[in-house]
């Protein structure tokens, strides 16, 4: 049997295998990147190395650069997804590196963002909501509009910061403003956690059962910066608004954690909702407490406009 290395030096020595190479070479030679890379490194790179590394700089040169011609990471169609290659010199030796590239970059920032924002059933396309989709056709929405971006730039832990209470009707983008001020947030590292209330009220109380509740509400009461959208919209007993939501928002006025509301009520009827719980009983003082504490969290700013959800 022939040995592989006599087999390898009769191939190279054919004519066949030597136009191959001398094509293959002058396509290396004359693509621009390479060219490019050689005026970079005169001096460093010779004609041995070019050669020598044939195969490497061919490699080079079957990559798209810069995400050209890709679709999506999804449709990447290098050899390693969502990277791109670079030229190095390495002694004798010309290497190819491989480097994120910037739609990788884009996904693993969306990535990272969507593992800071915490949420409990609160629709994906709040998750998704930017500052410059929020339409500013009205002075309330230009006062919130204002308020949130100047949080979301100047937040600092160290710092005591009031958050928001938006109320208006239902689709005028209360809680998309939430996701947008959650998202400008987390590119700065600071976390969020949305809580869409009514759903939250019945999970504490299924947590009774397997245990977790006291976990669940240390998580709302020492989140970085919580949000508690649609507030008022729950069947309130005298537990959810006494044991969890007091609680929570008690803790967090005396450790001075920044908490945003939305709401269908203004301030007044908020109150009247929080009088009454789902047996009837009017307690008027313990909606007092709970709504001093919301007060003193949140700046109440009313949104208006049409209901976007229709259009």
């Amino acid at each position: 049997m022939e040995r592989i290395n006599d087999t390898l030096s009769r191939l190279s020595g054919g004519e066949a295998f030597k136009r191959r190479f001398e094509d293959l070479k002058q396509e290396v030679l004359h693509h621009p990147d390479v060219q490019a890379f050689i005026r970079e490194n005169a001096g460093l790179v010779t004609r041995t190395m070019v050669e020598t590394n044939l195969i490497k700089l061919y490699e080079y040169i079957s990559q798209t650069k810069n995400c050209a011609d890709c679709p999506d990471l999804a449709n990447c169609m290098n050899m390693m997804e969502g990277y791109e290659p670079s030229l190095v010199i390495n002694g004798q030796t010309i290497e190819v590196h491989y480097r994120p590239c910037a739609k990788k970059l884009i996904d693993d920032e969306r990535r990272k963002t969507e593992k800071l924002i915490k949420s409990f059933y609160v629709p994906k396309d709040i998750l998704q909501a930017s500052f410059a989709d929020f339409s500013l056709d009205s002075p309330g929405r230009i006062d919130a509009f204002e308020y949130a971006e100047k949080f979301a730039a100047e937040f600092d832990p160290q710092k005591k910061m009031k958050g928001l209470f938006l109320y208006g009707g239902f689709g005028v983008g209360k809680s998309y403003l939430l996701g947008a001020i959650a998202n400008q947030l987390a590119e700065k590292g600071v976390s969020s956690f949305i809580v869409y209330v009514p759903e939250f009220f019945r999970e504490m109380k299924q947590s009774l059962g397997d245990q977790t509740l006291s976990e669940k509400l240390e998580l709302a009461k020492n989140a970085h910066i919580l949000m508690l959208d649609d507030i008022g919209a729950e069947s309130m007993s005298s537990w959810t608004r006494d044991e969890i939501l007091g609680s929570i928002l008690q803790y967090r006025m005396h450790e001075h954690l920044p908490t945003f509301f939305t709401s269908n009520f203004d301030f007044q009827s908020l109150e009247h909702h929080l009088t009454y719980t789902q047996r009837g009983e009017e307690e008027k003082m313990k909606a007092k407490r709970i709504m001093e504490r919301i007060k003193y969290l949140a700046k109440p700013i009313k949104l208006d406009g049409p209901n976007r959800r229709h259009k």
